[in-house]
């Protein structure tokens, strides 16, 4: 039986992509800060899951996390390094805190899972790294700078792996959501009571359903394209920072306000 390890697992993307690798018989590992939420996503899976309460900063987590799934499952072919916050708003109004969390949870905790992780991806013949980036990561977006910074920084991550752990047999793949109907959106916007969510609705930009992004997660694990682009913003993005990047360049000065 095949295993993925999630982290984010406890709502959103990773407990959708939890539900969607279980319907294929796989075994699943889920891991978040939110033991509630863990549990509520264990008790959505047909065969439940292992359950791990932790924090991608906690290195020291992670072995532990990862030394007890692959003793159960007896391998690791796949490594969903999902787990992300959000905070928008101007940067020059941010909270330096907020700030330092921002980087440490959605890059150095997959920087984490991806050092961590490759021993274990190593010792599964055809496994994958999957990471979850982001159309932040397509064109920076005001507003939400340091947050593309992060997602650039996984993008780059998972093209300059690809090529780095090709020898090795692992695939690094990475899903490239646009806005997705999730928790993140719930994220507030420094300087402002809005959240995110009010932030998008505003700009009239699409919500994807977050199953469309676990069947991305499915294709981008079996498939041989680094970035896989999830949802109608995502590929309009990709499209015009590719042929029309003046255009692309103009509609984000006007920012997300």
């Amino acid at each position: 039986m095949k295993a993925i390890f999630i982290t984010g697992g406890a709502s959103g993307i990773g407990r959708a992509v939890a539900q969607r690798f279980a319907a294929e018989g796989w075994r699943i590992g889920v891991a978040d800060v939110d033991a509630a939420g863990l549990a509520e996503t264990v008790a959505m899976l047909p065969d439940g899951a292992d359950s791990y309460t932790m924090d991608v900063r906690d290195r020291n987590a992670w072995g532990r996390s990862l030394d007890d799934f692959t003793r159960q499952a007896g391998r690791l072919d796949v490594l969903f390094n999902n787990a992300g916050i959000g905070v928008g708003g101007p940067l020059a109004e941010a909270d330096f805190a907020d700030l330092d969390r921002l980087v440490a949870i959605n890059f150095t905790g997959v920087l984490n899972g991806a050092r961590i992780g490759h021993a274990y991806l190593a010792a599964t013949p055809g496994s994958c790294l999957l990471n979850t980036a982001s159309a932040s990561a397509i064109y920076g977006s005001a507003g939400l700078a340091t947050y593309s910074a992060t997602k650039f920084a996984v993008r780059a991550l998972s093209e300059a792996l690809d090529g780095e752990w090709a020898a090795a047999g692992i695939k690094v793949r990475d899903i490239v959501p646009g806005f997705i109907e999730t928790p993140l959106l719930d994220g507030g916007v420094a300087g402002s009571n809005h959240t995110i969510r009010d932030t998008v609705k505003e700009a009239g930009l699409e919500l994807t359903p977050v199953e469309a992004v676990a069947d991305a997660a499915w294709a981008a694990v079996h498939g041989d394209r680094v970035h896989t682009y999830v949802g109608p913003t995502a590929k309009r993005m990709a499209f015009a920072a590719r042929w029309m990047p003046g255009k692309l360049r103009t509609m984000m000065r006007r920012g997300l306000s």
